[in-house]
């Protein structure tokens, strides 16, 4: 479990000179278009985060899209807005159903709605992510919609780093809700180092149980953190030795062509990897993705004032 001493660890060696050269990642967007977060409208946020992502001079970073939200024109902008400024958009279905709890032809059918949907959008990749990182049980279920992927020609667009940026805005728009006072310059300290956990404990992962560091792809949310702070997170990753790449080329890694019999799939492709190599799930297991540490950890960096009594 990745604790405060490790990362303060990560953040001594970002005052590197000379960083050594790490692996290579691709940055990831699901849900998008999202609806008005704690700071931004949805459009507000879409111009922020593009704009984000320009000043560093990021490569193309991949949006996995809910399509219910291209029911209206200023979610079409959006989307577009995205493909025009030179990133991927894919699939992310039309409901944001899980897997696990839907009948198997009417979620194939919400992918399938979901591709009608993105027709004609800028910069398309045929690409698929299950939401919530569920591609089903039982296993009739999952492979049922994994022989459905490739008649459409879909190809699962996994993560490697999976964590709960999610519930680290959740928190954030909890406080605003009650009242409380936020320090964005500590939410968006706790947000890099907790998203740099992640990555450092997945690639060490990948490392015992694959033997080598492969192209990662972090899983991220078209949230106001993002459009506020990944300017941070790639310049935190960059002085940490990793490069940044386009989706394109991380999905070009011989783990793409690899297809987990596990069912433990919740944790993205390096987790389910892992288990096959004989790796407990129950230690796969660190900050970033265990909500009462995480609240925990905001608590101690002083990011939300207290709640009033």
């Amino acid at each position: 479990m990745i604790g405060l001493a490790l990362l303060a660890g990560f953040a001594a060696a970002a005052t590197a000179q000379e960083p050594t050269p790490r692996g290579r990642i691709a940055l990831s967007f699901d849900d998008a278009p999202r609806g008005q977060g704690p700071l931004y409208t949805g459009s507000q946020r879409a111009e922020a985060l593009i704009e984000t992502l320009r000043a560093v001079n990021a490569p193309p970073v991949a949006f996995f899209v809910k399509t219910d939200g291209l029911g209206s024109e200023e979610g079409r902008a959006r989307i577009r807005a995205y493909g025009e400024a030179g990133h991927l958009i894919a699939n992310h279905t039309n409901s944001h159903n899980w897997l696990s709890r839907t009948d198997t032809d009417a979620y194939i059918a919400d992918i399938d709605l979901a591709e009608t949907r993105l027709d004609g959008m800028p910069n398309r990749r045929a690409w698929f992510r299950f939401p919530y990182l569920d591609e089903g049980t039982p296993r009739e279920k999952r492979d049922a919609v994994r022989t459905a992927l490739t008649e459409r020609g879909l190809r699962n667009g996994y993560v490697t780093v999976d964590n709960y940026d999610w519930y680290i805005e959740s928190l954030w728009q909890t406080a605003v809700r009650d009242g409380r006072e936020v320090d964005l310059a500590a939410l968006g300290a706790a947000y890099v180092d907790i998203l740099i956990g992640a990555v450092e404990f997945y690639d060490a992962l990948a490392i015992t149980a694959l033997g080598r560091s492969p192209d990662h792809v972090i899983l991220l949310h078209e949230n106001d953190l993002a459009a506020l702070f990944a300017d941070d997170l790639i310049e935190a990753l960059r002085a940490r030795g990793w490069t940044l790449i386009s989706p394109d080329e991380a999905y070009a890694d011989p783990i793409a062509a690899i297809e987990p019999q596990t069912l433990m799939t919740r944790q993205g492709q390096i987790g389910a990897l892992a288990v096959e190599a004989g790796i407990a799930a129950s230690t796969l297991t660190h900050l970033a993705i265990e909500e009462a540490q995480i609240e925990a950890f905001l608590e101690e960096r002083h990011v939300f004032s207290a709640p009033e009594r």
